[in-house]
């Protein structure tokens, strides 16, 4: 393995919004009737539920601002590319990070776009970031990367349904990363088009499991087997990565794909397999257990759970990174981890916002439903009915930090409140 480069540019901090409410994976397992012979395969203990008043806007926005409170009048001014990572856009034209832009007071010499490529979005977006804040062509300037997503899933979409998330995950990347330095020119790409999943109106995802997670297994065997040739032939799966984040669909879809690179890579015995997914694995998913799939955000919440868990002598460590999107493209990529890591991640207390949410129960879950997915249709009017409001943050029993939420639609342009 060639000595690696380290890049000067990387993460410096990662926010996410993790919805108000949520349901246990156990409740919709039950509600539905599934087979709960296959719940211990999922390795999921809860998700969060869209609520009327949130959508991909509102989502991007709530994640990224406590990132921005952390920052100078002048490293706001900085951040002068805005990047928003969805499969749930609201027009075919005009780009969502337009409303993020604005509700979030970054500057007006700002780049905004949006990208969308399923779940590989925002680490495509991640690597045209770094590349351009690499080349020395703008000093100082910051990019803002916004993973955001609602999944209007429902009982059509059978075991998937318990696995999707709702929230977004904002990745502030610059000159000072905190989290994660990129190794310089250390990647695997692997694409191709495949019908996994697609979400050919709003309101609706189409989901082929099997063929999803042969996609997944597939683009993770050669994305890695791609790295090696970029990289050097002594690559190890097990001795060039002190850890291990990768697109988490659910825990268990990750647990299987480790098992299965090690089972191709390595002559490890079982037993061994299973310290070795818990040494180097297994610390990355702890917020993604709580949240469901949140699209192209579950890597970078996957990357902050590792670094959440603190262990002892982790800052510095390198850490080998996957990314899927369905239809599909993937990445296998490397990076290391930054001194601050582990207090730029705590510092954001996703714990805390995690507890905050409100318990649903499956009659409510299945009630809210259609209507979260229905406020996903454009339309020329429309008003949000609040009355949930009140009932939902007060049921918390604590204090919700100030939220953008949905106010309604008028001549198609949607309008949004600070509650």
């Amino acid at each position: 393995m060639r000595e690696q480069t380290v890049s000067s540019v990387g993460i410096e901090a990662i926010g996410a919004h993790c919805g108000v409410a949520s349901i246990t994976v156990r409740e919709m397992f039950q509600g539905r009737g599934l087979d709960e012979s296959r719940y211990d395969n999922l390795m999921m203990r809860q998700r969060s539920v869209q609520m009327p008043w949130e959508d991909p806007v509102t989502n991007a926005v709530n994640a990224a601002r406590p990132v921005l409170d952390r920052l100078s009048p002048a490293e706001r001014d900085s951040i002068r590319l805005l990047i928003t990572s969805t499969e749930s856009g609201l027009d075919y034209s005009k780009s969502i990070a337009s409303y993020v832009h604005k509700h979030l007071g970054l500057s007006r010499h700002c780049r905004t776009l949006e990208v969308k490529q399923a779940c590989y979005g925002a680490t495509g977006a991640l690597q045209l970031a770094t590349g351009y804040l690499a080349s020395g062509q703008d000093p100082g300037t910051r990019a803002l990367i916004i993973a955001t997503d609602v999944n209007p899933m429902d009982e059509r979409a059978k075991y998937a349904e318990p696995t999707t998330g709702h929230g977004a995950v904002a990745v502030l990347v610059g000159e000072q990363p905190d989290v994660l330095a990129m190794d310089r020119g250390a990647y695997g790409a692997y694409a191709f088009e495949v019908l996994d999943t697609a979400r050919p109106t709003p309101d609706f995802d189409l989901y082929n499991a099997d063929l999803s997670l042969l996609s997944y297994l597939e683009c993770l065997d050669e994305a890695f087997k791609a790295y090696v040739r970029r990289v050097g032939p002594d690559v190890s799966f097990v001795d060039s990565f002190d850890y291990l984040a990768m697109h988490t669909p659910f825990a268990g879809m990750v647990r299987g794909a480790h098992r299965k690179m090690m089972r191709q890579f390595t002559k490890y015995s079982p037993k061994e397999i299973g310290v070795d997914f818990e040494r180097r694995v297994a610390p990355s998913l702890v917020y993604v257990q709580d949240m469901g799939n949140l699209c192209s955000g579950s890597l970078y919440l996957a990357l902050a759970g590792l670094a959440a868990a603190g262990q002892a002598g982790m800052e510095g460590t390198r850490v080998g990174l996957f990314s899927y999107g369905s239809g599909c493209c993937s990445e296998f990529y490397s990076g290391v981890l930054g001194p601050r890591a582990h207090e730029r991640i705590t510092e954001m207390n996703f714990p805390g916002a995690l507890e905050r949410r409100r318990p649903l129960s499956f009659a409510e879950y299945t009630d809210l439903v259609p209507i979260s997915r229905d406020s996903l249709v454009p339309r020329q009017k429309q008003r949000v009915d609040f009355s949930e409001w009140d009932r939902t943050i007060a049921s918390t029993g604590t204090s919700q930090p100030p939220l953008l939420v949905l106010e309604g639609v008028e001549d198609y342009h949607r309008a949004y409140e600070w509650r």
